[in-house]
């Protein structure tokens, strides 16, 4: 409900400098002044107000109160930031003096829940704020950026755009054949424009496929066989003593992860277990482990020895890792080079592991995938449904191609319409008639 008063604190609860906790709802400025010294019922929107929160007379804190009215704030209701000195204790007591006058304290995300269900913000904005708060790099930060400026809004209104502009031209020809102006309509004078809507989709998905990259990270699985330096190579990356290195053969019998940023590149990195025929149990577990994870892997680095020929081992392994994204780590180039094999060359124990971050760099660019595209979707939702309305649209274009009448066609696109409009959390309502009155001077 949106008749009540809510209240959170915005800021961390780590001792700060200042702490802002935040009031919305209805008459929130009046409310909030029954406790508050300065004067700020008959002060305009977004102006900052010098006073004190008191408690049955008792000064408790000197702050200062933000006041937003109307609809031109976040939530899009009446709203108030209380700044206050960042204590732990003082910040919750504030905050227990909001819930004493009657405020109800905010449930997770509500802020954003109301500024949806207000329409200051449709469901994808709201998505993005989330994505924000939790971006771990800063190409996850711009993609996150474009979503709240209403970058995905603004795709998903040009494709209803398109696609109401096809299913009106069809409900006209349905339902007025009379109107001599009105087009009369075959599937295939409506197949370029529903074939062109559905290429625009279709690239939009297929440009939204590396986000879970951007987002979450590359999972990069480190694999040889036993003793080419894949431990040494996973603390060379992390700059740090992680795995156990030993010139001991299946030394590691398990999985060891670890997490590493280059230049804003997140990679999850797991050392598996060394491949090879082995009768110990648990090792073979490890084994059995690693070849799962090849199959699981956004980047597989296989390292070979370079100091050794290739061994069956290694060529068993180049083509496990054939048709996976994988680059081939030649390592232990400091002992000099045996192996007849392109890859790139490094050595894992004396840190000389550039050229193979110049080559992550290279092969996964991401800057250049928020950079080059000015649509993409930031999450699954958004992207399952799209899919959806792509898979109604081109039912639709095979339809048209088959000369299907276009009154049968019909269902198809207001199943893609549904989908687009989900996008944005609105619900899908009887509202194309009204966009049909509006675009054709039908009866005038």
């Amino acid at each position: 409900m949106n008749d009540d008063i809510i209240v959170a604190i915005a800021t961390s609860r780590l001792e700060a400098a200042i702490s802002i906790i935040r009031v919305s709802g209805p008459d929130c400025i009046a409310f909030v002044q029954k406790f508050f010294t300065g004067k700020i019922l008959e002060k305009p929107s977004h102006t900052i107000n010098y006073g004190f929160i008191i408690d049955e007379g008792k000064k408790i804190d000197e702050v200062l109160v933000n006041i937003y009215r109307g609809k031109r704030t976040f939530t899009g209701e009446e709203m108030v930031e209380i700044n206050c000195h960042g204590g732990v204790y003082i910040t919750s007591k504030v905050l227990e003096v909001c819930i004493k006058n009657g405020a109800r304290m905010a449930e997770r995300g509500e802020f954003s829940k109301r500024a949806f269900l207000n329409g200051r913000i449709d469901l994808s904005q709201a998505e993005a704020i989330s994505d924000i708060i939790t971006a771990k790099n800063s190409y996850a930060t711009d993609l996150a950026l474009k979503g709240i400026t209403g970058n995905i809004s603004n795709f998903i209104e040009t494709l209803k755009e398109d696609l109401i502009q096809i299913i009106t031209q069809i409900e006209v020809n349905i339902d007025y054949p009379e109107y001599d102006d009105v087009e009369e309509l075959t599937a295939s004078s409506l197949l370029p424009k529903s074939s062109d809507l559905l290429a625009k989709m279709n690239e939009i998905l297929e440009n939204s496929k590396n986000i879970k990259l951007i987002k979450e990270g590359i999972k990069t699985v480190i694999i040889g066989r036993p003793n080419v330096g894949k431990s040494s190579l996973l603390n060379a990356l992390l700059d740090e003593d992680k795995a156990i290195v030993t010139d001991i053969a299946g030394t590691t019998r398990d999985i060891v992860e670890g997490s590493i940023s280059i230049d804003g590149i997140v990679l999850n990195m797991i050392d598996t277990a060394g491949i090879r025929e082995t009768d110990d149990i648990i090792e073979s577990i490890g084994v059995e482990k690693s070849k799962e994870l090849v199959h699981q892997a956004d980047l597989v680095l296989l390292v070979i020895d370079g100091s050794q020929e290739l061994s069956d081992e290694d060529k068993q392994l180049l083509e496990l890792t054939k048709d996976a994204t994988r680059i081939i780590v030649i390592n232990k180039i400091d002992q000099g080079i045996k192996v007849d094999l392109q890859g790139v060359k490094i050595s894992a124990k004396d840190n000389q592991i550039g050229d193979l971050v110049a080559e992550i760099k290279t092969m996964f660019e991401l800057g250049k995938i928020i950079d080059n595209n000015n649509y993409i979707l930031t999450n699954a939702r958004q992207t399952m449904l799209l899919q959806r309305a792509s898979q109604s649209l081109n039912q639709a274009v095979d339809a048209m191609k088959l000369s299907v009448p276009t009154d049968l066609i019909v269902t198809d696109l207001y199943e893609c319409w549904n989908n687009l409009k989900e996008i944005l959390g609105e619900k899908a309502k009887e509202d194309l008639l009204d966009e049909l009155f509006k675009r054709f001077c039908i009866g005038k």
